[in-house]
């Protein structure tokens, strides 16, 4: 299973939890679709990067996506000439959530191996010395969304490896010695896609940022928590096969806190917009939740 349907058939689970608040998901979901075709980002304007969020929330609510407006967005951007990583991410993954693959398969992938680093993994930049886990997760998850094996499987999964930190983390950069709560959960998710297992301190890690009003930090002594971290914790600790009975009620009231009757989750207490970025991190967050809530 791709990386993406993973966290789509746990997204699917949200509404268990929802009950009748799920009509109003939907609603905010379906109003954030922008004439253009793509989805809106904060700002009401067609973004690729929210479209890629605004589909998988479709999907995740059982509604159906609207081939015929979105086609036409996304045949804008052809083989993704022009776009850093994580928009030609964005693109794969979209066209994925169409259910096709686009005639310009072809140039998606030269392009996405183009990405490929000096250093063996994947950089945000084409030609770059240096990457990174999180590109890493981008370039697998773009290759699968094209139907393709990702190249030298062992090779990336090494490179990743390579980022654990002292503190038994993940981060971005071989030169820091503290994980972050995201890019750990991305590594632990993806090194079994790689033919590899995560390393087991990670789940002492990913538990040690969990918040004591709920949800997780982003890393240790972050002042609040926020529903990226905390969707990707629980995402990453579920894929490590650990039990979530314990996290399951202060993770629900922080949830909870977050939702808006608008239909949609702000990202953390600061944060005064909503979007469907935050509101798929709240469906994926709940959809591991429900598997464990009496």
């Amino acid at each position: 299973m791709s990386l993406r349907l993973e966290t789509l058939q746990v997204s699917r689970l949200a509404p268990k939890l929802l009950g009748e608040a799920t009509d109003l998901v939907r609603d905010f979901v379906v109003e954030q679709l922008h004439d253009d075709g793509g989805f809106c980002d904060r700002q009401g304007e067609a973004d690729l990067y929210y479209t890629v969020f605004g589909l998988d929330c479709l999907h995740a609510l059982d509604v159906a996506v609207p081939t015929a407006k979105v086609r036409p967005y996304l045949e804008t951007f052809g083989d993704g000439e022009g776009l850093d990583l994580v928009h030609l991410s964005c693109l794969a993954r979209s066209w994925a959530a169409l259910g096709t693959l686009p005639v310009q398969r072809p140039g998606l992938l030269r392009r996405l191996s183009s990405f490929r680093s000096g250093d063996g993994g994947f950089a945000s930049a084409s030609g770059a010395r240096e990457g990174s886990v999180y590109d890493g997760f981008l370039a697998a998850g773009a290759f699968e969304d094209l139907g393709e094996e990702v190249p030298e499987r062992n090779v990336l999964a090494e490179y990743i490896l390579g980022f654990e930190t002292a503190d038994g983390g993940f981060a971005n950069d071989r030169r820091v010695e503290t994980g972050t709560t995201p890019v750990t959960a991305a590594a632990v998710v993806l090194l079994p896609h790689l033919g590899r297992e995560a390393p087991p301190r990670a789940v002492r890690w990913l538990l040690a940022q969990a918040h004591r009003q709920g949800g997780f930090v982003a890393a240790s002594g972050a002042p609040m928590p926020d529903l990226l971290s905390t969707a990707t914790a629980l995402h990453a600790l579920a894929a490590l096969e650990h039990p979530l009975s314990d996290l399951t009620e202060p993770c629900l009231d922080y949830v909870d806190s977050l939702w808006t009757n608008r239909g949609a989750f702000h990202g953390n207490w600061a944060d005064d917009s909503v979007d469907v970025e935050y509101t798929f991190y709240g469906l994926l967050t709940l959809g591991h939740l429900s598997l464990w809530s009496r």
